[in-house]
């Protein structure tokens, strides 16, 4: 078979067709029920969720205050990728989101290639939410005085590994009490789950029951899932706004300095957290089979979902950082914790009642794109054809939703919440980078059908050699000793709870020894607890490096060097040289500018996860490679046509 065939192209004009032929005598075809409000609002449910409820901690604590500005950015990165799937909804009004785009734009391997990325993106999305919704669940239940068992609440990963993170801590001399609650509850439950041989029974049950429920939900059918959205959508919406009504009475501005502690690379690091509080809105494209119009309401609902929701998280986010201080917003619940912490116990527990249907609402949105990108995957014969059968009485993907079910269910027992929230942004954000490269290809192409919706053309010619300039002036002079640490691969200095964690029982007697005899402070009197001591250097740049230059350890688990500390620098290397590519690109073909700065922004926050997310990602790739030339490639109804 040709190399050429793996780049075979569906036309716009025979999608349409088939479409068109499907409507007419009933097959395969799902029913139209979607409005713009409705779009929208499934919008607003898949992005107003574990973002605002759940992540917005984890991303508060890292950068502060400024944490808005993430936010700013993550949300004009969406909306430029907006913009391209808009225009591509509007051309190609099917089921199948990015992976029809694809199809259209580059061929087959490269649509078979995002449509195994966007499996990533709901079914890890799905686990991440499930997750969070348990969460929130269990605290519920804690505060009406049901009290379920740690190791039924909690996934098999976080529970072994806070036990062994607790187990080090504490043989640093921190005492259990002192220890985070979060690696509390992990030893907990580690030590008081049932043993089966060696094998402990962790696994989070309720995370279960709800994608159970969903899943069952969504089988039954579009209208009633519309519905159940649209009220789980108005419920949070007045949440949100009486926590911002409430919150904004509690605000202390104090609390917003410093702004920015952590200064840019703290704000950065909440990048997958605050970038999954936006990805919902490329759901909304995987349901344009079943819209009225979908033309014309698909690129109007994406829009509003977006600026609706970067209000309402800005809002959220400064509110929050008001109320207390970032430091101690590290928690998976940081609404409920914040209104708790001030003794505004009525109000933690409403939240606690409107997360638990917030996260369902997402939930929901998720379970149901997933269905429709293998329905889109099976009826081009890249997947066996059962995932293409519609129920002929409730209208729905009936056997890809049973199997979305099963596939999201059963990781949700062990995975953790770190882990499947990094994989999910970045198989998001890889299939919004082709999204957007997917318009730039077509965009001087004459032969296409043009929808009623384009992204309005602004010519990037000059516009992105002047914006690399303004980037190298900016690195060089402003950023100059980051810059050159980057580029010089410059040693990195561990902090104090990664060195005490990775240490022996002979290492942490000897670190012990070291540090009492250079204590000035007497810390020792009061504490015997190792990463205490440490971490009280941490605040003097100069002081800690001098004291981490003294540990009688090795330097490998003092700093970070070498290769070790360059594989991490590897996605930024990709992106720096693909700018230059893309930036000549530019010049050349007066490419239009925002689906390019949305291929840029997206492919930035791509390099700002960590290599370790690339990794996977590119074994979960190979993985679908090996079944797109063992089944997809000879089953392909392009194959049919052009044998």
């Amino acid at each position: 078979m040709a190399f050429s065939s793996l780049f075979r192209k569906k036309t716009v004009q025979d999608i349409l067709k088939q479409v068109e032929k499907n409507n007419a005598d009933g097959h395969n075809a799902l029913g139209k029920h979607l409005t713009a409000r409705d779009l929208t609002a499934f919008g607003i449910a898949a992005i107003v969720g574990a973002g605002i409820f759940s992540t917005i901690g984890k991303a508060s604590f890292d950068g502060g205050p400024a944490v808005i500005f993430l936010f700013l950015f993550t949300a004009i990165a969406c909306s430029f990728a907006a913009f391209a799937y808009a225009e591509f909804a509007s051309m190609v009004p099917v089921s199948g989101s990015a992976y029809t785009y694809s199809y259209v734009a580059f061929g087959e391997i490269i649509a078979w290639i995002i449509g195994w990325a966007l499996i990533m993106e709901y079914s890890v999305g799905n686990i991440t939410v499930a997750i969070s919704w348990s969460d929130y669940f269990t605290g519920l239940l804690e505060s009406g005085g049901i009290h379920l068992p740690q190791w039924v609440q909690m996934d098999y990963l976080t529970a072994s590994n806070g036990y062994n993170d607790a187990t080090a801590l504490m043989q640093g001399g921190k005492s259990f009490d002192n220890l985070s609650l979060a690696l509390q509850a992990a030893h907990n439950a580690w030590t008081t789950s049932p043993v089966i041989s060696s094998f402990h029974f962790v696994a989070d049950l309720p995370a279960l029951l709800i994608i159970i429920l969903i899943t069952a939900l969504i089988y039954r059918g579009m209208k009633e899932s519309r519905n159940a959205s649209n009220i789980m959508v108005v419920v949070k919406l007045c949440i949100v706004l009486l926590v911002i009504a409430v919150g904004v009475f509690y605000v202390d501005t104090a609390n917003w300095d410093p702004f920015a502690p952590n200064g840019i690379t703290g704000v950065l690091k909440g990048v997958s957290a605050v970038f999954f509080a936006y990805i919902g809105f490329d759901a909304i494209s995987t349901t344009a089979e079943e819209c009225k119009d979908p033309q014309r309401d698909l690129p109007k609902g994406m829009m509003w979902a977006i600026i609706i929701c970067t209000i309402l998280y800005i809002a959220i986010a400064l509110v929050l950082t008001g109320m207390v201080s970032y430091n101690v917003l590290n928690v998976g619940d940081p609404l409920a914790f914040v209104f708790e912490k001030l003794d505004l116990k009525w109000m933690s527990g409403i939240i606690a009642v409107s997360a638990v249907i917030a996260m369902a609402s997402v939930l929901l949105v998720f379970q149901m794109g997933q269905p429709r990108i293998w329905m889109s995957m099976s009826r081009d014969g890249l997947l066996p054809k059962r995932f293409s059968k519609v129920h002929p009485k409730y209208k729905t993907p009936s056997y890809a939703t049973i199997v979305t079910g099963f596939v999201v269910a059963i990781p949700a027992l062990f995975l953790n919440l770190t882990m499947v929230t990094d994989l999910c942004s970045i198989g998001t954000l890889f299939a919004f980078v082709l999204v957007c490269a997917g318009v730039l290809v077509l965009q001087n192409k004459k032969d296409i059908p043009r929808g009623k919706f384009k992204t309005p053309y602004v010519n990037s010619k000059f516009i992105m050699p002047v914006l690399m300039i303004i980037g190298l002036v900016f690195a060089f002079v402003y950023n100059k000793k980051a810059t050159m640490d980057f580029i010089t691969n410059e040693i990195q200095i561990n902090n104090s709870a990664d060195i005490i964690t990775s240490l022996d029982k002979e290492e942490t007697q000897k670190v012990y020894d070291y540090l009492v005899g250079i204590d000035t402070k007497n810390s020792t009197t009061e504490t015997p607890d190792l990463e205490h001591l440490l971490s009280q250097y941490q605040q003097d740049d100069a002081k800690y490096a001098s004291v981490i230059a003294g540990l009688p350890i090795a330097d490998t688990i003092k700093y970070e060097s070498g290769f070790d500390l360059f594989k991490h620098k590897i996605p930024m290397w990709i992106f720096l040289i693909v700018l230059v590519g893309l930036t000549v690109w530019s010049f050349k073909e007066n490419l239009s500018l925002i689906p390019l700065l949305g291929l840029i922004c997206c492919l930035y926050l791509m390099a700002e996860l960590s290599v370790w997310n690339w990794i996977y990602f590119g074994i979960w790739l190979l993985i679908g490679l090996v079944i797109y030339f063992s089944f997809s490639r000879n089953n392909s109804k392009l194959n049919f046509k052009e044998v």
